[in-house]
């Protein structure tokens, strides 16, 4: 099997990478692509032909609708019946990907009123592009199909705000917040509230970090398969706003 849902398999996800079939074979994520595949690649329970990928301007369209539907109070709570669960169990085809913070109150799922295999979720403080963010969002496109990412920022964001302050952090929260202080140099002398700018320019360089860090998705970029989107979630409304 060399395709899945249009894009690369195990096997052209290697190629894609520059790594050699052989080398990564004893790795960890090489041993991870080689027994995921059955479970992409088989028919879903119901015997229906896998779907094709849905298209980065329609994912987003999909999205907002959700999120409408959400911030309206009318949610449908779309495939989350016990058919979806079977379908799912065999085979995953998610319509778009979430970089998103780990923060309790940002669910992906409910927000954009979505259900089981819609959306591969990565969630992490500050919604940081890290090494492996990255991965993982390279296999959710090279490998899963999904042809939009979204970097879903919010309002009063605990990891920029600490960012913003640069006061010394106990542990290891240290190591995600400085991933956020390029962002916030970039708007500390910019008129308007510095939380609030950091908030959105964090959503942008981490967006950029994206397509520049990593070359399965830029070159995904480049033949029109994937769209890194920026949003903005609002805590008090719901709502999501994009970001340009």
């Amino acid at each position: 099997m060399s395709r899945i849902n249009g894009f690369a398999g195990r096997r052209n996800f290697l190629k894609l990478a520059g790594v050699g079939g052989v080398g990564i074979g004893a790795s960890a994520f090489g041993s991870l692509l080689w027994q995921g595949e059955p479970a992409v690649a088989q028919k879903p329970a119901t015997g229906e032909e896998k779907p094709k990928p849905v298209n980065p301007q329609a994912a987003l369209a999909r999205l907002l609708e959700g999120n409408k539907r959400f911030v309206d109070g009318k949610r449908l709570n779309p495939n989350q019946s016990t058919l979806r669960l079977q379908e799912t169990a065999v085979a995953q085809y998610p319509f778009a990907a979430i970089l998103g913070c780990a923060d309790s109150r940002v669910p992906a799922e409910i927000v954009f009123d979505q259900g089981l295999g819609d959306l591969f979720v990565v969630r992490v403080a500050g919604n940081v592009a890290s090494q492996t963010a990255i991965g993982s969002l390279e296999f959710a496109t090279a490998v899963l199909g999904a042809q939009l990412i979204v970097v879903l920022g919010h309002a009063r964001c605990g990891a920029v705000v600490a960012a913003a302050k640069g006061d010394p952090l106990p542990g290891r929260i240290g190591v995600f917040v400085e991933e956020i202080k390029p962002a916030v140099e970039r708007v500390r002398n910019k008129t308007g509230s510095l939380e609030e700018n950091s908030i959105i320019a964090n959503v942008q360089y981490q967006a950029e970090k994206l397509a520049e860090s990593s070359t399965i998705l830029r070159g995904l970029i480049k033949e029109g398969k994937l769209k890194i989107a920026g949003g903005r979630y609002d805590l008090a409304s719901g709502k999501v706003t994009l970001l340009t």
